[in-house]
């Protein structure tokens, strides 16, 4: 747990979820001042079977009523569609694999929540990230939650000082054995919830229906390497590089037996490139270039070793970083890395520290 200084009115979000649950009891045990706020940032199929926006807001609001504070249901629906969905739109246009529940929370939930709960006269805001917070000589240090199992830092990386500065994470030293302990404890109704998945605004349903609704299709080839066609793809925006299912040339002749994965997209030909084995050298790649470049402390990080990871559920893997020069970077890995994807971040760490990252290119 974090050490309390005093009495603060803190603005906790809400997502009808457990760990956002057990923040706001945790808080409110702590003696001070706490308000809900339930965010919605979607609402183009609130009534659709795959959406859970008015079970969560229910679910929320029970939870507030047993931890005995006030809660509000805040739209924030204009603010997500223009900062976070168009850029989702844009990014599977160009071919690219976006991260938005990040941008999601550089944009929705520490800039417009925030600045909503300081209008409240809120002194800061808290969260049910698995992440911690150091401040030390007058800067906040972004940290891994101590079960990194579900350390959530990388999703934050694009936080910076001011936010920072404002953001509580009470669930960073604790584990998610002992969240669901508290919660039962006491008596929440959110204690065996099961853990929201998938991109925030589309939940459960299937992803390639929803962006249909959004993006155009057009089929092309799929084709090896050296430009064998061996079947056809429903659009390059539904593929992702290292994507092994939903290929459907399992039977493909003249191959080698193992599985096809995606490689590559060729935008102009519209061709989608496949290659067989999970180890094909186009799939394995020493370094990645990243730019849009965010860092959580005032400076960027001096040219150097460090560790890194190219997606979420990965171990971090040593590298090091290039000088950063106009606001680009390069990351060169210890070992090939597998099936880095354009659109995705690249997140730096020194040790527990999480330093920023960017967009890999």
């Amino acid at each position: 747990m974090f050490p309390v200084t005093g009495k603060k009115r803190i603005v906790v979000g809400m997502s009808g979820g457990v760990d956002s649950s057990v923040t706001a009891w945790l808080l409110k045990q702590q003696g001070h001042e706490v308000i809900g706020v339930f965010m919605q940032n979607w609402e183009d199929d609130n009534d659709d079977e795959y959406c859970s926006i008015k079970q969560d807001a229910l679910d929320a609001m029970s939870v507030a009523d047993i931890v005995g504070i006030d809660m509000e249901i805040v739209n924030f629906a204009k603010e997500y569609k223009d900062r976070v969905f168009s850029y989702f739109l844009k990014e599977y246009s160009a071919g690219r694999t976006p991260n938005p529940d990040v941008l999601c929370n550089a944009e929705i939930k520490f800039k417009a929540f925030l600045d909503y709960a300081m209008a409240m006269g809120a002194d800061c805001i808290a969260t049910g990230h698995y992440a911690r917070k150091l401040e030390q000589g007058g800067l906040h240090y972004l940290m891994k939650g101590v079960d990194h199992t579900k350390d959530q830092s990388y999703f934050l990386y694009r936080l910076q000082q001011h936010q920072l500065a404002r953001a509580m994470f009470p669930l960073g030293d604790i584990h998610k054995t002992e969240v669901r302990r508290l919660a039962e404890e006491a008596g929440l109704p959110t204690a065996g919830k099961k853990d929201s998945t998938g991109i925030c605004f589309i939940g459960e349903r299937p992803f390639r229906e929803f962006l249909q609704r959004y993006l155009p299709t057009k089929p092309g080839e799929m084709v090896t390497p050296d430009g064998k066609v061996v079947g056809e793809h429903v659009g390059l925006m539904f593929y992702t590089l290292g994507q092994r299912k939903g290929l459907n040339i399992g039977g493909a002749k003249d191959g080698t037996g193992d599985p096809w994965f995606v490689a590559g997209k060729d935008m102009a030909a519209n061709r989608l490139i496949v290659v067989q084995g999970h180890d094909h050298p186009l799939l394995l790649k020493p370094t990645l270039q990243m730019d849009d470049l965010s860092w959580t402390l005032p400076q960027a990080p001096a040219a150097g070793s460090y560790a890194a990871k190219n997606r979420y559920r990965m171990a971090d893997a040593p590298c090091s970083l290039s000088p950063v020069v106009d606001g680009k970077a390069t990351l060169t890995f210890s070992d090939k890395q597998w099936a880095v994807t354009p659109g995705q971040s690249a997140v730096l760490y020194d040790g527990d520290i999480c330093l920023g990252g960017g967009i890999i290119q």
